[in-house]
């Protein structure tokens, strides 16, 4: 996995000889900065992949051992156990698996797929892998069966044929069923293919066969020969033996279910149509859609169970696909929210033979995976503990929080228990196999999830598991379309309106900021107390770039604190503008839409529960016809009490506290006039008076003449929107715009300079004497490279600080580097990572004598800052590390030339700090910190979909993850320590457990001969009696998972529990067969002794000469 890059070490060695007299003396200070991460403390691996598998196509479940399998269209295996048991594994052709078979309490499972393959996989390993393969090479595979303890393999293939497997050896044995002898010799027609064989429950020697065509045939394996065979006009989808063995029950394609008695094979003692029209005249029902699959269950006290798929008229075609549950005279039809995948029923015994007593229903959805309870009236499911609901809504963005503070899961489960799903079966979950792993780390890891429908989750990611701990509706904050008429009064996105763009959160302080799609910033506090929002506080910003402006600054750079102007805020929703019915960007017969937000505000009152808790709603307006642009960067830091966001007409500065607006100016206002990067104006126009971007009423005169995209604005935005599928976009070029959040979903390359990232921290803004203290200030990353900063003037903590107003002054650029600005992060002079300045959470609803705000968090140690800093920062192509306050660059490393980064973060190891990114062409890297040297380089994921882009993230302590489809997380760590440790972390599948015991034949049965018969499938099978098959059948694979594999990587409780039972079993055996040879020598021994003695009888009387 390790792969180190030369060239990227020449590059640092080139950037460091290049650097000027200044960097030169930052270096040798930088020098006493020990750095104890090295390349070997790093490696990459995946680790686990949670949510609803994608693509379901076939699923199976072991009754004793109880896990549940599921396999894709992709070629992948989901196994689940226990809530937080589940693993994930690949076959490597990719082909779909269309049958999954378990060797049921023996930690096996045999996959079938579309290549004509039959996998075995070994699940008493962590990391479940294959025994055997087996390549078919002349027919098709449609259908498999494995009874019930047993070894032999039933496999139906598309020409009719029936082959048999040893899936101890997987070699097929010499025995086969061609389709010419099972049917009749008249048929003149080919049956086609095998959909369906199976055993009889009471006579292991008769075996069920089931042709597309309608056919069904009842083979004596032992005779070789067909004993009946059932002939009916519609084609055949499934059948299901009763357990008895007497009777079995067919689906059709016309909807029809057909019941035969095994002894009377001429026609169906019962044809029903559960779901047709019983016409008037007496005649066939109509027809009706397939039946796709029956299953017919019995149980000791009651009626028996008949469970079916399809069915339904072609009357009901805007119906959802259903589930019919057939009790005794009830028939229960329950509507799924997606189609219908497979389904099993869920029984208390594994024997094929016995009462099956069925307790529930796994339905396997396109896109969710139900359980439902049949011993309750009304079939209500089980709660699902599993974290397949990721998917519920499209994620358009995410964050992942390791080492969060302690209290902070406790507290959000607390809030997000009320919100569980009500009505749902009070039993406990069915599928409850396997065992947690015996994870080493324990710090609390929390991932949040925004999605299309402006919903946000909160999961608990800790210790390899996830579970959604907290869901927060935004929706809530903004009137609902109540009509077709009524939509949202923007034509930015077609769909989503409510889309979460990038979000920004605090934990300590639990301050959390949203921004969506629709040019809002929502700010929200947390609190356990449940509150009436009368009217929710709001600010309207107008946000415009002028380049006339900004190719003249004219002074405008160093502002003083800028104040709300009358129009461009409004502190409640009466205040602003009423929305127009119309919805366009252009000119209309009323003149171009200005001054109006993409979403009206709730208007009234709110019921708040706890949790988090609108604090305020800041809205982008329309400008001169023209819709806001997509914010790009969002940044909230509690101790100031600010939020910040950005896009690419410029930045706002917010104080939530005071909820008023600090500042709004276009991106390039913020250069000093000196600057040498300033870039003119695309089209130079008539010169305005500075400050344009602050007015609301000269701008309605300017339409074309402004700065716009070369697509149009309802274009760009279209093409930003979370939901709008992206084909994959290789070109590193053009494929992404450089900013943080928008670069993955924006093909806009216009002119402008749009805002990338933000840092709010204590530190040196300006060219300072060392001797100085650092101070507030905000630190702005541009698309274009450069780093610019903002000092902030704070006034006092306590009443002053809600009462005084903020100063803001921009400094200009600090830093230039090429490509967009991604990450920034300050270190103290040992080298260490400051911590942003943040405020401790606080009941916001507390009464005013329980009420205690408390302060900043108070610093781990004494501040060893104050000296100076390094301020590190990385964009597209390179990472720069610059010494403050002398501003000097003392360590520069080009992470890529012909690709650019995607993802960075500076995060914080068990060892020390680094640099990780993710670049589009697939590369994962690690960079030291200070001294910018390669620590990992690793091609692992090449670029092929704009979702990975979009929601890949790195985490402290060495964990990321990105979603690798619409509906499955997928967790990696590239920490050496973690990959090391990765057997102890993972959950166990197999769990040793006792078979139950055979239902008991019953005396007169046992007399009579009427309980099940047995067969020697050994002795039928084998090569002895059957031969070899042709080898050019099919070829036998060796998997990489076999038994010398499987004992190196078992590991923990459970396998020493199993190798102790294998143990104990061995010894026993030895036992066994020295107890047998025992009784063979005292045998003998008698034998001999009875042999002697009448030897001794015979010539006890003789003489000698007799002899």
């Amino acid at each position: 996995m390790k792969k180190f890059n030369i060239r990227k070490v020449l590059d640092g060695l080139t950037a460091a000889s290049s650097s000027s007299a200044s960097a030169q003396s930052g270096n040798k200070e930088n020098d006493a900065i020990p750095e104890s991460l090295q390349s070997e403390h790093f490696q990459l691996c995946k680790t686990v992949r949670h949510g609803f598998p994608h693509q379901p196509s076939s699923m199976a479940f072991d009754p004793v051992q109880k896990i549940l399998a599921i396999g894709t269209q992709s070629g992948a295996l989901r196994l689940f156990g226990r809530a937080g048991v589940e693993c994930y594994c690949q076959h490597e052709s990719g082909a779909a698996v269309i049958q999954l078979q378990f060797l049921v309490n023996e930690g096996a499972l045999v996959s079938a797929l579309t290549d004509d393959s039959i996998h075995l996989w070994n699940l008493r390993q962590k990391q479940p892998a294959i025994l055997h393969t087996l390549k078919f090479s002349k027919e098709r595979i449609t259908f498999c069966h494995l009874p019930f303890q047993s070894k032999w393999l039933y496999v139906g293939t598309e020409r009719g044929n029936i082959y048999i497997v040893n899936v101890e050896s997987f070699t097929l044995s010499g025995y086969v069923i061609m389709w010419n002898k099972a049917i009749e010799l008249s048929t003149k027609t080919h049956p086609g293919p095998v959909v369906h064989i199976s055993d009889n429950p009471m006579d292991e020697g008769k075996l069920l066969i089931g042709y597309e065509c309608g056919i069904v045939v009842l083979w004596d394996l032992k005779c070789k020969k067909a004993d009946c065979r059932y002939n009916y006009d519609e084609a055949i989808h499934s059948v299901a033996w009763h357990h008895e063995g007497k009777q079995f029950i067919c689906s059709h394609s016309d909807g029809t279910l057909t019941t035969w008695n095994v002894r009377a094979p001429a026609k169906p003692v019962q044809t029903i149509t559960p779901h047709g029209k019983q016409s008037k005249d007496g005649k066939k029902p109509e027809p009706c859609k397939p039946i796709l699959k029956v299953e017919y269950k019995t149980t000791r006290a009651g009626d028996p169970f008949m469970v079916l798929s399809g069915g339904l008229s072609y009357d009901t075609l805007g119906r959802r696909s259903c589930l019919t549950v057939m009790h005794g005279k009830s028939t229960t039809v329950l509507e799924m929210d997606y189609p219908i995948v497979d389904f099993l029923t869920l029984c208390e015994t594994p024997y094929p033979n016995d009462f099956q007593e069925p307790y529930a229903v796994v339905v396997l959805l396109e896109k969710d995976l139900v359980v439902i309870d049949l011993g309750q009236i009304g079939y209500p499911i089980f709660e699902n503990p599993y974290p397949l609901s990721i998917h519920e809504s499209p994620v358009t963005c995410c964050e992942y929080f390791a080492d969060c503070p302690a209290e902070l899961i406790p507290a959000l489960y607390s809030v997000g228990c009320r919100q569980k799903r009500q009505g749902c079966s009070k039993k406990e979950w069915p599928i409850s196999g396997g065992n947690w792993g015996q994870g080493t780390h324990s710090y609390p890891e929390i991932l949040v999830t925004g999605h299309a429908d402006g919903s946000v989750k909160f999961w608990d990611a800790s210790v390899l598991m996830l579970q959604v701990l907290y869901k927060l509706k935004t929706a809530k904050v903004f009137e609902r379309a109540r009509g077709k008429e009524e939509k949202p009064s923007t034509d930015i996105v077609d769909e989503d309106p409510f889309a979460i763009q990038t979000l920004s959160w605090c934990p300590e302080s639990r301050i959390f900021c949203v921004a969506g799609v629709s040019a809002h910033v929502i700010i929200y506090r947390f609190s356990k107390q449940e509150v009436t929002t009368e009217v929710i506080q709001l600010l309207e910003v107008r946000l415009q770039c002028e380049l006339n402006d900004v190719g003249f600054p004219d002074g405008a750079v160093e502002q003083t604190p800028t104040l709300p102007t009358p129009g461009t805020t409004s502190s409640s929703p009466q205040e602003s503008e009423p929305t127009p019915p119309t919805s366009t960007g252009s000119n209309s017969s009323d003149g171009p839409r200005d001054n109006v937000p993409c979403l009206k505000v709730r208007s009234a009152p709110l019921n708040q529960s706890p949790g988090y808790q609108v604090e305020l709603v800041v809205q982008l307006l329309w400008v001169s016809g023209e819709p806001p642009q997509p914010i790009t960067s969002l940044a909230v830091n509690s101790a100031y009490g600010l939020v910040v966001f950005g896009n690419s007409n410029g930045l706002a500065v917010v104080d939530y506290l005071q909820k008023t607006l600090l500042l709004h100016m276009g991106t390039l206002e913020l250069y000093s006039p000196t600057e040498p990067y300033l870039r003119q104006p695309r089209s130079p126009r008539k010169t305005q008076p500075s400050g344009a971007v602050y007015e609301t009423n000269e701008g309605t005169n300017i339409t074309e003449e402004r700065c716009k995209s070369p697509t149009s604005a309802k274009m760009s935005r279209k093409i930003s929107s979370p939901t709008t599928e992206h084909k994959p976009e290789m070109d590193t070029n053009n494929a992404f715009a450089r900013s943080r959040s928008s670069s993955v979903t924006s093909i806009d390359r216009e002119s402008r300079e749009a805002i990338s990232s933000f840092q709010l921290c204590d530190s040196f803004p300006r060219k300072t004497d060392p001797a100085s203290a650092p101070g507030p200030s905000l630190w702005v990353g541009t698309s274009q490279g450069a780093v610019l900063a903002v000092s902030l003037s704070m006034p006092p903590e306590g009443d002053q600080r809600l009462q005084e107003h903020v100063g803001v002054s921009p400094c200009g650029t600090l830093v230039r580097l090429k490509g967009g600005v991604l990450t920034m992060a300050f270190l103290d002079t040992s080298g260490a990572l400051i911590p942003r300045p943040c405020e401790l959470w606080f009941e916001p609803n507390a009464t005013d004598q329980d009420r205690e705000r408390p302060k900043r968090r108070p610093p781990a140690s004494p501040p060893a800052y104050s000296e100076g800093q390094y301020a590190v920062v990385c964009s597209e192509k390179q990472a720069k590390v610059v010494s403050l306050p002398s501003h000097s660059c003392v360590h520069k490393h080009n992470i890529t030339e012909a690709s650019f980064v995607l993802r960075a973060e500076v995060v914080q190891l068990a060892g020390g700090l680094c640099i990780v990114c993710f670049c589009a062409n697939g590369h994962i890297m690690a960079l030291s910190l200070p001294s910018l040297r390669p620590l990992l380089d690793v091609n692992y994921l090449p670029l092929t979909d704009m979702r990975i882009a979009r929601t890949f993230c790195f985490s402290n302590l060495g964990q990321a993850l990105y979603m690798n489809s619409s509906m499955e997380i997928q967790r990696i760590t590239y920490i050496q320590e973690t990959c090391d440790n990765l057997q102890e972390m993972l959950s166990e599948l197999f769990t040793p457990v006792e078979t139950p015991e055979a239902p008991n034949r019953g005396f007169f049965k046992g007399l009579f001969g009427g309980g099940a018969q047995s067969l020697d499938r050994e002795d039928l099978f084998g090569e002895t009696t059957a031969g070899k098959a042709s080898s050019s059948l099919a070829q036998h694979i060796p998997g990489p998972g076999g038994m010398e594999g499987m004992k190196g990587a078992a590991s923990g409780v459970v396998g020493d529990l199993a190798r102790a039972r294998i143990a104990l079993d061995e010894r026993g055996q030895k036992l066994g067969e020295l107890e047998e040879r025992t009784a063979a020598m005292m045998a003998s021994a008698d034998s001999f002794s009875k042999h002697a003695h009448g030897i001794m009888l015979k010539y006890k009387d003789k003489k000698w000469y007799q002899l």
